[in-house]
């Protein structure tokens, strides 16, 4: 196939066409743009709502009976349960190699067949987890009332949805409608009524009936008798009581009808105005920055009909973070690509340089027509993989053009040269890439929500590779075909220059090289023990512990948070003071970092929150919400496009410094990085009695607290609000009451009993009746109340029940079926290593079983991933040095051999230790994966070598002979597929960007890894293969090294 391509020229330029034309329709039509990959995760959510009920009462009668229900289900890996005031919330971890969908269908089944839950619990929601991705967020804000905001977000909600490719839009901020029927004890005593009579007034009034239909001659006409009831008005009409005079009592004559929003607190303000967000999120092929482009736009239109006072704005767009992060990395590419061409221009023919280099678009066009079916999008991971694989992507190449070259210099007709010099490297060549790509396979199988993540970039170097094979075997040596050396034509300036840099390489392999190489091969014990001991002595310093190792570096973000946790049940006064004060330190920041030349601040946009809201993560996250949560988010300017030199690290510092401490918070965190697992510190303590679970997390607090560097240091354990207990009296039984009716007027009373639900527009409406706040504000409130007995007769509440007050949970979270509590920290990652500090932990943690029976421990948050990633990664290894290992025996027909080559793997890696000392940076997961990409690659060029002196043998050539030769002979190829692949990685080891922080570690363990490999490759790999055979007993010691060197200068 290889000679009938060369050939045929035409069939291979039409092949190279038809790849780049489907590279090209691929990413004009088919793949998205994002930021990050979305990815699916396997986790199925049951949520139920009972209103009003406290978190015992919701763990007792409804999370208990599913965990239960759904405990012996097949595919269910964890189970996470959560009980907080007014729902239940269970996240099921579906096990590996199980269908979400299937467990869902199975969860689903279980639990729809209880029928032991609580009467005033409502339906159960199920779900499987989805990842939505936010582009932009448009924030509408004015100083107006919350009806008018609202009216005014939702106008602008159904006007995104209207244009053409934006299909998902919520809208945050706000509180949910309701219509509350409010009735005093006092008139409720006056007119002899319960709220039973007052909610079922409102059930028989406010409904449509449907009717039936008229058969008549004219055709079939619907009967429906309308009286439902949607606004506060329509409620107020509503007949309570007549009587036989003709009067009547509606409900505005006994009762204060507001049609607003639920009582729960939720105050939001974008840059010190009452606000609300609408969130925009891609969905399916769309891409990022068309859907931001447009919604811009339409907010420019906007902007022009809003009421005076109105202001619209957009936040957080994600869309410019995706195209700074793709320019960056692209810019690293291009940057990268000339760099390679450079470098091939300088040591091979111009022509061969350029055909080399159109190996690169035509395998990243391949890869890229096949990305959709892999379901892989351009990001900024999966763009990583390009660059990674942008130097490693023209080695095969390099070596095949190269090649080619020498038979070309030797005066072979260009078509035979093309023929013979592909065909004489094309097994070490494929094998090679075979190999590289080997090595990758494992970062597909880590673990983790990290590895579903990173593993797009062996999605992206995989299929890069098999169309540079494709390319360097089938379209490259036509190409190559058609130049001509150009002997007896005057040179140019150029190639005058090109053949003196490429005359002083050879004269430098001639006079410096094979000199020292004949020397290290005479004393290649010394030579090997000098390797060894070097390799030793850096290695130590991992080993040992004294050098670093930070799992997830800290990136800076363009986000800062700070959250705020109160006790639960602080009144949102206090809460909005103390966030207010919060916000107010973030102002002064404003003003101190805001550049005197454009009058822009570091700090752009400010967001204020406090209260509870479904939609806002933060609130979600931290077990719902309430009065005594709040958050300020600061928007700040990318690190590269600042004008002022304040990290955001810096800044978040000292914001911290500038808010202090603020009474009686029970938490005060700061969040302003990228790509956060979770907490650096999780410590999970499981068992059954809150109180040894308590008693256990303070140990462990203060167990943290003693190590320099650690901060905010908290547990997830909160007593919550005061509560107060009722139970029924004895001699209220003899009245006719039960527990029921006491419980069931209480509800009513201060909660209140939900008369109906209504769908008014888009918004699903619940209609309370209970008491008017005034009288839901005190214990006194509690004790005035009359409770009615089946008869009608009203008795004070004192007589029929018993009070007894205590401290209740505001949530009770429960792992596999247990109660647990965690206890989380972070930690300051370029003072302290975490491993240490777990080791350390780890007999005291061990201990904490003998001292509380029955409480148990997990390491969770980045520990746990950091375990998940590393089991995984091990076993990968193991099977990529297998597989390695026989794609190199089967070309060499030897089971020794491949330890030559593979023999260079373990000094290589102290290479990237080194490359990981020079930039100043700790080793990471990242470096780690990189090192796995290194052991594909190092082997490369060692099996280019070996394979060469090998060759050399069989044609009689003596052992030391072919070795000199071939180290000579294969310098040239082996130093420019290290230099290219360093040169395709160096500018992003050297960018500053936020974007790039975070692969770094990665390229710097593949770069400096592959330079420190061209060394071993020179030196190491020819001394291993004279050892083998000294081993084998095929040559005397001595002397024949100085006898080649002889015949080469004769």
């Amino acid at each position: 196939m290889i000679e009938w391509f060369i050939r045929n020229g035409v069939a291979a330029n039409l092949l190279m066409v038809l790849i780049l034309a489907l590279g090209i329709q691929a990413v004009a039509m088919r793949i998205p743009l994002e930021v990050f990959p979305d990815i699916d995760l396997d986790v199925v959510t049951v949520g139920m709502t009972h209103r009003g009920a406290t978190p015992v009462e919701v763990e007792e009668g409804i999370v208990t009976r599913m965990e239960e229900a759904i405990s012996d289900l097949i595919g269910i890996d964890k189970l996470i349960s959560t009980a907080s005031e007014g729902s239940a919330r269970l996240r099921i971890e579906v096990a590996d190699g199980h269908d979400p969908r299937g467990v869902l269908d199975d969860v689903k089944n279980r639990i729809d067949a209880i029928n032991t839950f609580p009467t005033d619990a409502e339906r159960p929601v199920y779900g499987v987890v989805q990842r939505r991705r936010e582009v932009i967020s448009v924030v509408v804000s004015a100083d107006l009332p919350e009806t008018a905001l609202r009216t005014l977000g939702e106008r602008t909600r159904d006007d995104l949805l209207a244009l053409p490719g934006v299909t998902q839009v919520d809208l945050t901020g706000v509180r949910d409608h309701e219509i509350a029927i409010e009735v005093s004890q006092h008139t409720l005593e006056r007119f002899g009524i319960g709220f039973d009579d007052v909610v079922a007034a409102v059930r028989n009034a406010s409904k449509d009936y449907p009717a039936g239909s008229l058969k008549t001659r004219r055709g079939e006409i619907l009967l429906r008798t309308r009286g439902q009831a949607y606004t506060g008005e329509d409620f107020a009409r509503i007949v309570l009581i007549t009587r036989p005079d003709g009067t009547y009592l509606t409900l505005a004559d006994i009762a204060e009808i507001k049609d607003g929003f639920q009582e729960d607190p939720l105050f939001t303000r974008f840059n010190g105005n009452r606000a609300v967000l609408l969130e925009v999120y891609r969905t399916g092929n769309q891409s990022a920055i068309t859907l931001a482009r447009d919604v811009r736009h339409y907010m420019e239109n906007a902007r022009k009909t809003l009421p005076p006072g109105v202001k619209m704005d957009y936040w957080r767009d994600r869309s410019r973070i995706i195209e700074l992060r793709l320019n960056t990395l692209a810019s690293s590419a291009i940057q990268g690509g000339i760099l390679i061409f450079l470098l091939l221009t300088l040591f091979l023919r111009l022509s061969v340089a350029v055909w080399v280099c159109v190996g690169i678009p035509v395998s990243f066009m391949g890869a890229l027509a096949l990305l959709p079916e892999l379901g892989v999008t351009l990001n900024i991971i999966s763009l990583f993989g390009f660059i990674l694989v942008l130097g490693i992507v023209v080695d095969d190449a390099i070596v095949t053009g190269e090649n080619i070259h020498s038979h070309m210099k030797r005066g072979e007709d260009p078509i035979l040269a093309a023929i013979g010099g592909t065909r004489e490297v094309a097994v070490p060549v494929t094998f090679g890439v075979l190999t590289t790509m080997a090595a990758f396979v494992p970062l597909l199988f880590v673990e983790g929500r990290r590895g579903a993540i990173f593993g797009q970039i062996p999605m992206v170097v995989i299929p890069v590779l098999i169309f540079s094979l494709i390319e360097s075997k089938l379209i490259l040596p036509s190409h190559l075909s058609h130049t001509r050396m150009g002997m007896g034509k005057p040179a140019g300036r150029f190639t005058t220059v090109q053949r003196r840099i490429a005359d002083g390489l050879e004269r430098g392999i001639r006079r410096f090289y094979r000199p020292l190489l004949a020397r290290a091969l005479d004393h290649r014990l010394l030579t090997l023990a000098l390797f060894i001991g070097v390799s030793f002595f850096l290695s130590s310093f991992v080993l040992s512990g004294r050098y670093g190792f930070t799992f997830l570096p800290r990136v800076q973000s363009e986000v800062a948070r700070a959250s705020l946790v109160m006790p639960t049940g602080t009144p949102v006064e206090i809460t909005g003071r103390h966030v207010s004060h919060i916000l107010a330190v973030a102002d002064r920041l404003r003003e101190k970092y805001r550049d005197p030349a454009s009058g822009e601040s570091v700090i752009r946009n400010s967001l204020f929150q406090v209260g509870w809201s479904s939609s806002l993560g933060f609130m979600e996250s931290a077990g719902g919400g309430g009065s005594h949560k709040g958050q300020v988010i600061l928007e700040l300017v990318p690190p590269e496009e600042r004008a002022l030199t304040v990290t955001t690290s810096e800044l978040v510092r000292e914001w911290r410094q500038g808010i202090g401490r603020i009474p009686g918070a029970r938490e005060l965190t700061f969040r302003a990085e990228i790509g956060r697992a979770g907490d650096p510190v999780d410590i999970q303590l499981v068992g059954d009695d809150f109180a040894d679970l308590t008693a256990a997390a303070e140990e462990v607090k203060e167990r943290l607290a003693e190590y320099p560097g650690v901060f905010d240091i908290r547990d997830s354990f909160d007593t919550g609000r005061e509560e107060i207990k009722l139970r029924l009296r004895p001699e209220a039984e003899l009245l006719g009451l039960s527990v029921s009716d006491l419980g069931n007027q209480v509800r009513q009373a201060f909660f209140g009993a939900e008369a109906q639900r209504i769908q008014r527009g888009r918004d699903d409406v619940r209609v309370m009746v209970r008491y008017p706040l005034a009288e839901r504000r005190s214990e006194e409130n509690l004790a005035r109340m009359r409770i009615r007995t089946p008869d009608g007769v009203e008795v004070p509440f004192s007589a029929v029940a018993d009070v007894t007050v205590g401290d209740g949970f505001s949530t009770i979270r429960r792992v596999d079926r247990h109660r647990a509590v965690n206890v989380t920290a972070d930690i300051n990652k370029e003072e302290i290593n975490i491993n240490q500090i777990t080791h350390d932990l780890g007999p005291f943690l061990a201990d904490l079983g003998r001292r509380w029976p029955g409480v148990r421990y997990t390491l969770e948050g980045e520990l746990r991933e950091q375990r998940e990633s590393f089991g995984s990664l091990m076993t990968g290894i193991a099977l990529v040095l297998f597989v390695i290992y026989a794609l190199l025996a089967i070309p060499f027909r030897s089971y020794a051999q491949p330890i030559i080559v593979m023999g260079v793997i373990p000094f290589s890696l102290v290479g990237a230790l080194l490359g990981h000392m020079i930039m100043g940076m700790n080793l990471s997961i990242m470096s780690v994966w990189g090192l796995l990409a290194l052991i594909g690659v190092v082997v490369n060029d060692s099996l280019v070598l070996v394979d060469y002196i090998n060759r050399r043998r069989r044609e009689g050539v003596e052992t030391m002979a072919a070795v000199v030769m071939a180290g000579a002979a294969r310098f040239r190829p082996i130093l420019l597929t290290s230099l290219t692949t360093f040169a395709g990685l160096m500018p992003l080891i050297f960018d500053k960007s936020t974007q790039a922080q975070f692969l770094i570690p990665m390229a710097v363990s593949l770069g400096f890894g592959i330079l420190y490999a061209t060394l071993l490759t020179l030196f190491l790999a020819p001394v291993g293969y004279l050892l083998l055979e000294d081993a084998r007993g095929g040559f005397r010691w001595g002397a024949p090294s100085e006898r080649v060197i002889e015949n080469r200068t004769s």
